[in-house]
Order: C-alpha cells, then structure tokens, then sequence
C-alpha cells in the first residue's frame, strides 16, 4: 500500500515540475501578435481575466489561462492598471504582465493654440485618429452640459497647451481638462492682477485677454497693447479692434475686412458698441492673460502695425494718423 501511495505522491510531483517547467516555458516565450506593433486598452477597474480578454480580442495570442494562471501566482492579478498600450513582436507573457503592472501605457498628444476659436479646438479633435469622438455628434452647449458648464458659452474657456492622452481616450475628457486649466489660469492671474482695472470679473479679463490674443504680433508688445485697452475703456472710448469684428462676421468673412464690415453692427462689432464684447473672441495665452491684467502703464491711445509683427503706440489721433500713413496699414488702431 505505502508503495501505491509513494507512486502516487512521486507522479504528483512529476507532473507538478512538469506543469511548472511549462508555465516558464510559456513565461519566456514569445507571443504572436495579430499586428505589430499591437494596440490596445485595459478599461479602469479590469481584473486580470478581464484584462486578458481585451488583449486577446487586440489580436495578441495569448493562452488565456496560463496567463491568468502566471499573473495569480507571481501575486500581479490585482496590480493591472488601465490605460493604452503598446507592444511589439517578441513580447513574453512575463514582459506583457511586468507592463501591465507597471502602467507602461502609451500615450498621444494634441495640441491647442493661442488665438483658436472652439470651432477650431473641435475641428483639431475631430480630425485626431487617437481620441475616442464622443463629442463629434454634439451641439457646443451639449458638449458644455457634459462638462458641468451648462448654459455658458464655449468660447475662450479652454487653455491653449499640449494635453498627453492614452490613445482611445474620450475627447470630452480631453476638453474637461482644458477647460478646467484655463479657469485655474484665470483665477491664478485674477488674483495676481493690478489695481483698478475697469473689469467686474474674471470672465471680463478672459475676453479683454482673447482680444488682446488676436491683436498682438509680438510677444513683446502684448502688456502695451493691454494698456491701450485698458486706456479706452476707462475714458469710454470705443476699442475698435478688427479681430474682433471679424469673430462677429463669424463663416461671412472672407479674409478681407471692410469698410462696410465695420459699419455693419453686430454683437462684437467694437466700432459700433462701446465696451467690451459680449465673450471671448479666441483662446488666450497664459501670456495675454498677463497683458489684460497687469497692462503696461502707457498714455497710449492707439496702435498701428509697422509690418514686421510690432506695433507703433501712439497719445494722440493726430500722432495716430502720421504713424498710420508712415507703415501705409489700414490695421492700425
């Protein structure tokens, strides 16, 4: 009897070395990928099982339960992070599970530039191959509503950056995150801002800030040209910027400004409403968020282009129209 049960406990444990040897075998191993380099994405609070079949599904040959079976006895089952990712062609079990616990994930990258209009962060969004487009079918104020702002109008409330995404990530996660640096932005310079100014609130220096956005050609003259403003609105002089009739024109304007563009009165029109307009007309800058709320102290009532990107300040109409006619700009201010 004791030597039925020697026999026994010795094919036990051959065949346990065996199954051992066979899940370092296939630790080591290299797996087929359907495509290389293989994408995919584990989704937040995936357990390994669950994780395992949404690589499977990516195209990567994985057994199933050997992996499972690996992940549970090097003690990484309940380590998987979420996130996309990326292997290539001679990944092992063992690696693809060392990535997967680390968060080694992928990540893409999009971009929204100083001076774009919403329609454009859209349009940039829309086009990226890497975001999941859950915005693509929604009105601007849905897409407002979904990020907790409802009722507010989207113009000049996200923040021109870089923004890093895991690929398939979903575009309003992208915009709340925009939106959510920008009012951290404003409220960072509301409270850096000078003594008084002619604003009622922040919302009012984001759009002196986006006006000033599309106003500037150089760096350098942005606080100047927040000076200038700032300079009309306490004496109650019209702004008469062209930017900002522009935006009113919205789809109409056809890349020449005239004449008659400045006499037609729209809601943004600033040669024939006094004050600020009604919202921002572009995304600004941290830098043009500076310049509405620390302007440069200046006499200056007046600017023209010189033509190469700077600008010509002037006190007077008359000291005004002598620059105007020296740099031959319709432009200037």
């Amino acid at each position: 009897m004791w030597s039925w049960i020697k026999r026994i406990f010795l094919l036990g444990l051959c065949l346990t070395l065996l199954a051992v040897a066979g899940l370092g075998w296939y630790a080591f191993s290299p797996l087929k990928l359907r495509s290389d380099p293989a994408d995919f994405s584990i989704k937040p609070g995936s357990s390994l099982k669950s994780a395992t079949r949404q690589i499977v599904e990516s195209g990567v040959e994985l057994n199933a339960w050997r992996f499972n079976l690996l992940g549970r006895l090097l003690g990484k089952a309940g380590t998987i992070k979420a996130g996309s990712y990326e292997v290539g062609g001679g990944i092992t079990p063992l690696a693809l599970l060392d990535k997967l616990t680390a968060g080694e994930v992928t990540q893409a990258e999009v971009v929204f530039i100083e001076g774009w209009t919403f329609r454009q962060m859209r349009a940039a969004l829309n086009a990226d191959p890497g975001v999941r487009h859950d915005s693509a079918a929604l009105s601007d104020a849905q897409i407002m509503a979904q990020l907790g702002a409802i009722g507010q109008n989207p113009e000049g409330l996200f923040f021109p950056d870089t923004y890093l995404y895991g690929k398939g990530a979903s575009d309003l996660d992208i915009l709340r995150r925009a939106y959510k640096a920008m009012d951290r932005q404003l409220q960072a310079a509301w409270q850096q801002r000078a003594p008084d100014l002619p604003y009622s609130n922040p919302y009012e220096a984001l759009i002196m800030a986006s006006v000033i956005e599309k106003e500037t050609g150089q760096a350098t003259d942005r606080a100047l040209v927040g000076g200038v403003f700032v300079n009309r609105l306490r004496i109650g002089m019209m702004l008469q910027t062209d930017p900002s009739v522009i935006y009113g024109l919205g789809e109409k304007f056809d890349g020449n400004l005239r004449k008659k563009d400045l006499l037609a009165d729209t809601p943004h029109n600033t040669y024939t409403r006094a004050g600020l307009p009604p919202t921002p007309i572009a995304m600004p800058g941290q830098a043009s968020l500076a310049a509405a709320l620390n302007p440069a102290k200046t006499p200056a009532l007046y600017f023209v282009a010189r033509g190469d990107g700077s600008s010509e300040f002037s006190r007077t109409l008359a000291e005004h129209e002598r620059a105007v006619a020296k740099y031959q700009r319709r432009g200037g201010r």
